[in-house]
């Protein structure tokens, strides 16, 4: 096999307990007027509060922009983005969960390129660099700080929709674990399960041709050489910590081996891409309105299912950095992890209606981007199997 890896990833990324202390000294490098994006409950944070502090006391001129909404409506990146333009940022700051990190990069394109988000849908569609982007993440999970994707809700599509390119990076990520500290067991289940799938789907993807030029036609080129050492890292970093995350918030060392697996994922499907458990979970999302992270991870186990003969290597690569004894106890191992963090185990306690199950099945194999990267192909008939499978809790149908 042809050895083969691409990465990309902010021009800095800083992480450990304690560094939110030098944001001031890193923006007052990269501009003058400081648009920071959070939402309305952080935005009373005493930490928060610290870093807008620090920031004036380096020097910047600074505005806070509380308007993040979850999943980031359409209208409101649009709004925020127009009520930024009297300001003037040179440099644009997101401090918060995966919607606050996402809205930031929506608005530093907006204020950068103008139009519409609509008009950047898909990959490859902002024609070149936004304003400086700093991301701060306060959960632990959809590694939005390292990624080149903002993910969008648009009422018109009834649908997340994704805007993908590497000029979305951030310039700069600060990852300080003490920034989770306080969130909540349930939250840290779910940032965290997102962030493992993010790694399983990364680590598993399909492996293309390394055609020159390979990188340069497609933001997700499927597993490669480096992405696979970040997957597997935090793979492994996510099984040793999620679950004390979990359980005792304040285990200061769990939180900081799952902030670094989300981080470490985030590095791998921002080249690597996800698949099928993710293809899946937009039109489930889209119909039972629950939190992404619990949709792609009561998905995922179903999805390794119908993979397993495809990714037999990387299973006992995977038993070897969770402690396994080999391959065939991995997928029994994450669906039991999820279970202990209370992620729902089918569809069916997802919420979703039982005769939705076309509808969610047609709607998957649509997006081809994502199911273009699974491993095991999933045509029509198959997929329809497999969403059955996960509504009725029969992984051992998958693989008979």
């Amino acid at each position: 096999m042809a050895i083969f890896g691409t990465i990309r990833a902010p021009r800095e990324l800083i992480f450990g307990a304690g560094q939110r202390r030098a944001l001031g000294r890193i923006a007052a490098g990269l501009g003058k007027r400081a648009l920071i994006v959070t939402d309305e409950r952080l935005a009373g944070d005493a930490d928060f509060r610290q870093m807008v502090a620090d920031l004036e006391e380096a020097g910047l001129a600074t505005q806070v922009d509380a308007s993040t909404l979850p999943d980031v409506p359409v209208a409101t990146a649009i709004a925020s983005a127009e009520a930024a333009k009297s300001f003037s940022p040179d440099l644009v700051i997101g401090v918060g969960g995966g919607s606050c990190l996402d809205m930031a990069k929506c608005v530093a394109l907006l204020l950068s390129h103008g139009g519409k988000p609509q008009d950047y849908y898909g990959e490859f569609m902002v024609p070149g660099p936004v304003l400086p982007l700093i991301a701060i993440p306060t959960t632990a999970g959809t590694g939005s700080e390292v990624t080149p994707v903002a993910v969008l809700s648009d009422d018109a599509r009834q649908l997340k929709v994704g805007i993908s390119s590497p000029h979305l990076i951030p310039t700069a990520s600060i990852c300080d674990p003490e920034l989770t500290a306080t969130c909540p067991p349930g939250l840290t289940a779910i940032a965290g399960a997102d962030a493992l799938t993010h790694a399983i789907e990364a680590f598993t993807a399909i492996r293309r041709e390394p055609v020159a030029g390979l990188a340069q036609e497609r933001v997700f080129v499927g597993k490669n050489t480096t992405s696979d050492h970040f997957a597997l890292q935090a793979i492994g970093l996510l099984w040793e910590g999620l679950e004390r995350a979990v359980t005792d918030g304040s285990d200061a060392e769990a939180r900081a081996q799952v902030m670094l697996g989300a981080t470490n994922a985030g590095l791998a499907f921002g080249v690597a891409g996800t698949a099928a458990a993710h293809a899946i979970q937009y039109p489930v999302g889209a119909l039972t309105h629950t939190a992404h992270g619990a949709g792609v991870a009561c998905l995922m186990p179903y999805v390794m299912a119908w993979n397993a003969p495809k990714i037999a290597p990387e299973l006992e690569q995977m038993a070897g950095v969770m402690g396994l004894g080999g391959g065939a106890d991995v997928i029994p191992a994450i669906a039991a992890l999820f279970a202990r963090i209370g992620i729902p185990a089918t569809l069916a306690d997802l919420g979703l209606a039982e005769d939705k199950l076309d509808w969610v099945a047609e709607q998957s194999c649509g997006i081809a981007r994502l199911i273009q990267n699974n491993p095991n192909p999933l045509p029509p008939e198959d997929m329809r199997r497999l969403v059955g499978a996960a509504y009725h809790g029969e992984t051992a149908a998958l693989t008979a």
